[in-house]
């Protein structure tokens, strides 16, 4: 079956916005069994939005628009569409109290022009938006006006926020999908999370061994991000579980310890769960990540449990005040050194009495290089009750992507430590 995805917006077409929709869409569809053929974005006015969903109903028998279903003039979606089938916009009682209801909650009377988001074109269903104030809208067409051969189709409309738009497709639209339009066959789709290997390795150390299966049906993906691949391996059809359980198998032994998680799982999520199990305690001492780790830590439910704190020391000065660094190592070896970063993660795990400790101090640039130390240099450091010991990466990124490289180093490092695997 074919789906379709359009994006309104303008906001997303002069790079204000970032379309994360795009990527988060397909791979909600892709894992339930649906193939996404096409995705476009397009401006927040009448005739692109027409046009858009007009040539998509001609192609797919599926299409979700996302945006524009707001109480501004630029939200133009709902009645756009009506006007599309020749359908009366409709006032939607229950809709129309959730409206009032989601202000009162806030001791607020309802915005101007907030009440307009209760229409809806004839014949649709309502889908409750939990999470915001803007419903989303289902349309059937038993007959499709833009496709010359026989059969329905499905057109959804969801608010723009992903915050809404998230939960509401989680909860909501998949049911819908399900009912509405199953997909055509069955489907298998398993992801494993990989760290700190790069993407040729990977394909080389599992492409080989899986051979047997890509002639039965399997289809293996590859999908790169800093520091981390994701290798994604799917079947269709009535032997696509045993397919994909059999390649699973087989990947784990060729790639072992390397991968940390499967599905939508972060290398993060997977340190809080070890050092929970553990009863064991974390504290980073961060200068070029400037908290970065810590962000990441703390992002994790539960992290509370485990993490006690960390050191943001940017400057020697901090270094010293705050970590116990001894200002002759500075001077001798420079902050940017195997001994500065020691004497950062063990001077913070005695200081905060936890089990592991780690650092990180380098050069982000886009300055601040030399012949010795190129930017990009950054030097992490792990300390526990049994050693403290640092090692150097280079990454020659971007300060963001540097940022992510560093942290993702150090948090697969503190993983294989807690499971005393091989570094």
């Amino acid at each position: 079956m074919g789906i379709e995805i359009i994006n309104t917006g303008s906001e997303l077409m002069i790079g204000r916005v970032l379309n994360t929709h795009s990527q988060w869409l397909c791979a909600q569809l892709d894992s339930l069994g649906y193939t996404v053929s096409r995705q476009v974005t397009v401006n927040d006015d009448g005739t692109s939005i027409v046009n858009a969903v007009k040539e998509a109903l001609s192609r797919s028998e599926m299409v979700l628009v996302t945006g524009g279903l707001g109480p501004t003039t630029d939200d133009l979606t709902r009645p756009l569409i009506a006007r599309l089938f020749g359908r009366r916009l409709l006032t939607d009682g229950s809709t129309l109290e959730r409206i009032r209801g989601f202000f009162a909650k806030r001791g607020t009377s309802v915005p101007f022009h907030c009440e307009i988001q209760a229409q809806y074109p004839e014949g649709a269903l309502i889908i409750p938006n939990d999470y915001g104030t803007a419903p989303g809208l289902l349309i059937e067409l038993e007959q499709n006006p833009f496709r010359s051969k026989i059969g329905k189709a499905v057109l959804i409309l969801l608010p723009g926020p992903p915050r809404e738009l998230r939960p509401m497709f989680t909860e909501r639209v998949i049911p819908l999908l399900r009912e509405k339009m199953p997909p055509a066959e069955n489907y298998v789709s398993l992801t494993l999370k990989t760290a700190c290997t790069g993407e040729s390795t990977i394909e080389r150390q599992v492409a080989p061994a899986l051979e047997e299966l890509v002639r039965q049906g399997l289809e293996i993906g590859y999908c790169a991000r800093v520091g981390e691949v994701e290798l994604r391996l799917s079947a269709h059809g009535s032997q696509a579980q045993q397919i994909v359980d059999q390649a699973e198998t087989i990947s784990r032994a060729a790639l072992g310890e390397i991968i940390f998680g499967t599905g939508s799982d972060k290398l993060e999520q997977t340190v809080v769960h070890l050092l929970s199990e553990r009863h064991q305690t974390l504290s980073t001492a961060e200068s070029c990540t400037g908290g970065f780790i810590a962000h990441r830590i703390t992002n994790v439910p539960g992290a509370s449990e485990i993490f006690m704190g960390s050191c943001v020391t940017y400057s020697n000065k901090a270094k010293i005040n705050l970590l116990g660094v001894r200002p002759e190592t500075l001077n001798q070896y420079g902050a940017v050194s195997e001994q500065t970063a020691c004497e950062m993660a063990e001077g913070l795990r005695r200081r905060m009495n936890t089990d592991y400790a780690v650092s990180a101090t380098g050069i982000a640039g886009p300055g601040g290089g030399t012949p010795e130390k190129p930017v990009g240099t950054v030097y992490i450091g792990l300390s526990t009750a049994q050693k403290t010991e640092a090692r150097k990466q280079v990454y020659n990124y971007d300060r963001e992507a540097f940022k992510t490289a560093v942290s993702q180093f150090a948090l697969d490092w503190i993983r294989r430590t807690i499971l005393t695997l091989p570094q």
